[in-house]
């Protein structure tokens, strides 16, 4: 699923499996898009993801720059 949301400009899917991958994809990746897979994490983590997630803000600076770069592929490509 992550793959084909991250197709869509403006869109920064992350695959987050456990509570580190779900701070860091948002703290350093400003992820837009949670992708939780469906069988290899139980509820009780699935509950923690999501809220990591959630209130885990984009921290900027250094990593603002990744993002700027992203931005300025999608704008010179298209979504087929």
């Amino acid at each position: 699923m992550s793959i084909v949301a991250n197709k869509f400009s403006g869109v920064r899917a992350a695959l987050c499996y456990d509570k580190y991958s779900a701070k860091m994809s948002r703290l350093h990746n400003d992820a837009n898009v949670l992708v939780l897979p469906g069988r290899v994490v139980d509820k009780e983590t699935v509950k923690e993801i999501v809220k990591i997630w959630f209130t885990t803000p984009f921290e900027g600076g250094r990593h603002r720059i990744r993002i700027d770069k992203i931005s300025a592929i999608e704008g010179k490509l298209k979504c087929r």
